[in-house]
């Protein structure tokens, strides 16, 4: 019958006696606490599962928040997309409307003369439509910028000042007044 480790290595001189009754004492002592369940180590592999088990789910519910977050967005530029699209106003003409878009760049809509009236008072406004090849603009009645600006306040909206008879006191050019049909 073949020997046990244990035998083999008293034979060999690597263990003696009573070091041998000692690991045979301890494996006792182990195999018995985890029996009824008393073992620090088991609890310790426990604990070391349960904070694992809660890191887990706290980076679950921080990537749901996340995809949460992102289709919430994705949901606004639809929303946006969808207000721009249904309510612009076509105004194809021959006059040519400059404004100061976001990147500071003049920009430039040709519009009929009856828009180019109401955008220069104020009563309509110009809005970023942005497409997957270029940026466009649109003209949307004010309600409808208002709408775009609650759903996305840094989106870009250019509504004219009405105000534009008020004068500044240090202003040089004061006395001279601007004519109404001038058109830059």
């Amino acid at each position: 019958m073949a020997k046990s480790l244990q035998e083999q290595m008293l034979e060999m001189g690597l263990v003696n006696q009573k070091k041998a009754k000692k690991n045979a004492k301890e494996m006792k002592k182990t195999a018995h606490k985890r029996r009824t369940g008393d073992d620090a180590d088991l609890e310790d592999t426990r604990a070391a599962a349960e904070a694992a088990r809660k890191a887990k789910a706290e980076k679950d519910r921080e990537l749901n928040r996340q995809r949460e977050e992102a289709a919430q967005q994705k949901a606004i530029t639809a929303q946006i997309r969808q207000l721009i699209q249904t309510n612009t106003i076509e105004a194809d003409g021959d006059i040519k409307y400059n404004f100061v878009a976001t990147n500071k760049k003049v920009k430039q809509l040709y519009v009929n003369q009856a828009v180019w009236d109401r955008l220069s008072r104020g009563q309509l406004a110009i809005i970023e439509l942005e497409g997957e090849t270029e940026e466009t603009f649109r003209i949307v009645p004010l309600p409808v910028s208002e709408k775009v600006l609650q759903r996305a306040p840094d989106h870009f909206v250019l509504i004219a000042d009405s105000q534009g008879d008020e004068m500044d006191e240090d202003d040089p050019y004061a006395a001279y007044k601007i004519p109404d049909d001038l058109m830059w």
